[in-house]
């Protein structure tokens, strides 16, 4: 059932939900696999996700849990292209539309793609 209202329950679904899918995918997963490795039960990658939950559970709720530069560890993923961006805006999408109602799934997507656009300007991605 997609959930109707944002709650840090259902970001922690989001999140844990899109990583599975990441962990997977052949255009995104190898960036995220070449730093936080295979294993998405690692301590490595709880850490990242306990940090992604927090990012977006600031941004939906306003509750401040993140604090550090989401831009910064871009920088080091190596050769990120447009596609790169466009496949991780797709399986984001995709996951939103399996949590939420459309009307909450939408601003989530609205937010993800200014922040991707924000992302490849300052990557100097075209």
């Amino acid at each position: 059932m997609q959930a109707d209202k944002i709650t840090k329950e259902n970001i922690r679904t989001l999140v844990m939900s899109f990583y599975a899918k990441i962990i997977n995918d052949d255009v995104v997963g190898p960036f995220f696999i070449a730093k936080l490795g295979e294993d998405i039960k690692s301590e490595v990658w709880q850490t990242h996700l306990e940090v992604i939950i927090g990012f977006w559970t600031s941004l939906a709720l306003g509750k401040p849990r993140y604090t550090g530069s989401l831009f910064l560890p871009h920088t080091k993923l190596g050769e990120v292209k447009r596609e790169t961006f466009e496949q991780w805006l797709k399986l984001f999408a995709e996951t939103l539309d399996e949590v939420y109602i459309e009307a909450i799934a939408e601003k989530f997507k609205e937010r993800s793609m200014i922040i991707a656009r924000n992302f490849m300007r300052n990557l100097m991605i075209t």
